[in-house]
């Protein structure tokens, strides 16, 4: 008798109709029919594809052409575009549309009805991610791994979160207009009139207008140049000034800094954040690796952690990840906890697919093409890291150029804006004359002129000009700052 109930209780599972009001739909349709005007009322967010029934998708859709086109849907004008001897639930097409007609809801609640069929439709999606889940974790190709099924559901999951912004389509230019006097209206409320989000750096804001969202920065550099440093700077200020306000529809708006991802696929964690807080202490690194620190230091470290607790700075320290594991990462963060901005360390520490690997060149380009369109779709700028070849070391002037990037073709092309990180005193301390010599004097003079300077040449920006900014850099503390106004050194437009 048991395994008799069981039986039936499976049997009933399986039998399980998919969320569905048909109802719902034929009064909606109904609605649209006696007053076109209910039709705008829920266009907006309602597709035909979100009805259950097949006719009923039809109708929708009949009816929105027509309506679009300055024409009357009703069932009269509708049953032309109907076969003559086409059935509809036992009913000609045109006794059906009438009977639509005679059960419309009111204009009032047309709203709730779509929004009804709306979830319904949604509810119906997640079924069929899940089904597909199950299916293919049953019968996972042999090349698919299970990261690569868990990437998929993730994405898949995402966008019917996002639906409406992930699904793209056409936007009017007057919406395009709007946004523009939108962003230049928050641009000029915002401290320091910037229209992207600030880097905590005056002159680079200063040229670049501050990170904008949807763009992809490059920032390359030759080792020991500072560009892990600078990075983790324009990171911390961004995620330690975070402020939001709570707007009329109880949502929550950024209005300063912002949420940081920051994907370290060279430096732990822990490296990372002694890096911060010797930055922000003004503590040498080396010395809190050490332990080499008295009682009043020791008190500065334990007040900045404190601090630093409540900063919205994620890490993720994974090594050597795929793209397509960075974007599900960063998605779920977006999801889970918000994100304004993203970090990469480095470029060339992601891999591709497993059909570019071994093809080093489609494999940056796969990886650049990535990190734009996950700039675009989250809406937020990203900042990849890169190296440069060593053919910068063979020149005379060290200062890199775009040519310089490993495997540069897709990394300028997909690249909003190209930065590199240059520090003219690491080169020329290298180039020490013995002591006492004329040429002594010259080189000391020369370096009393560079110490503790760097430059940050903008190579390309898409949206603005090129040119070169000065900042201070302390080696010691891993700190970038602004120049003091007494060392300040006018921008450096190049075009």
């Amino acid at each position: 008798m048991k395994g008799t109930v069981q039986k039936l209780e499976k049997a009933s599972e399986t039998m399980r109709v998919v969320p569905h009001n048909a109802e719902a739909e034929r009064q909606l349709l109904g609605a649209i029919m006696v007053n076109n005007e209910t039709y705008y009322r829920v266009s907006e967010f309602l597709e035909a594809r979100h009805f259950f029934l097949a006719p009923h998708k039809d109708i929708y859709d009949k009816c929105g052409a027509l309506i679009k086109a300055g024409k009357i849907a009703s069932p009269i004008t509708l049953k032309t575009f109907f076969p003559a001897d086409e059935k509809i639930a036992d009913l000609s097409a045109t006794q059906y549309l009438l009977r639509l007609a005679g059960d419309a809801t009111s204009v009032i609640n047309a709203e709730d009805y779509g929004k009804t069929i709306y979830d319904l439709a949604t509810r119906r999606n997640l079924i069929t991610i899940g089904e597909d889940m199950v299916n293919i974790a049953y019968d996972a190709p042999i090349d698919m791994p299970p990261s690569s099924q868990i990437d998929d559901a993730e994405r898949r999951l995402f966008e019917l979160a996002e639906t409406g912004r992930s699904d793209g389509g056409f936007q009017d230019f007057g919406s395009a207009l709007t946004e523009t006097i939108e962003m230049a209206a928050a641009a000029f409320q915002r401290e320091g009139a910037l229209s992207g989000v600030s880097t905590g750096l005056r002159d680079l804001d200063k040229l670049m207008g501050g990170l904008q969202s949807s763009d992809l920065v490059v920032l390359a550099g030759r080792p020991a140049m500072g560009k892990t440093s600078l990075v983790t700077n324009i990171a911390y200020n961004i995620a330690e000034n975070y402020q939001t306000e709570e707007m009329p529809d109880g949502s929550v708006r950024t209005v300063n800094g912002g949420v940081v991802g920051f994907f370290s696929l060279e430096m732990s964690a822990e490296q990372l954040a002694t890096r911060i807080i010797s930055e922000q202490t003004e503590i040498s690194s080396s010395k809190i690796r050490r332990g080499d620190i008295n009682e009043i230091e020791f008190e500065k470290l334990v007040a900045a952690t404190q601090h630093m607790q409540h900063v919205p700075l994620h890490v993720d320290q994974t090594g050597g990840i795929s793209i397509a594991s960075l974007v599900s990462k960063a998605r779920r963060l977006k999801r889970q906890k918000g994100l304004d901005m993203i970090v990469v360390d480095y470029i060339q520490l992601l891999t591709g697919s497993s059909k570019n690997q071994g093809n080093r060149v489609q494999e940056i380009t796969e990886i650049t093409t990535g990190l734009k369109a996950l700039a675009k779709e989250l809406n937020v700028p990203i900042i990849a890291l890169s190296q440069l070849s060593r053919q910068v070391e063979n020149r005379d002037d060290k200062r890199p150029q775009m040519s310089d990037l490993r495997e540069s073709g897709s990394i300028e092309q997909d690249a909003d804006v190209i930065m590199f990180v240059y520090r003219e005193e690491y080169y020329m301390g290298k180039k020490e004359p013995p002591e006492g010599t004329p040429e002594y004097e010259e080189w000391s003079a020369k370096m009393e002129q560079l110490r503790g300077k760097a430059e940050v040449i903008i190579a390309k920006q898409r949206h603005g000009p090129t040119g070169i900014v000065d900042l201070q850099f302390q080696g010691e503390f891993t700190r970038f700052s602004d120049l003091a106004d007494d060392a300040h050194i006018p921008d450096r437009i190049m075009e």
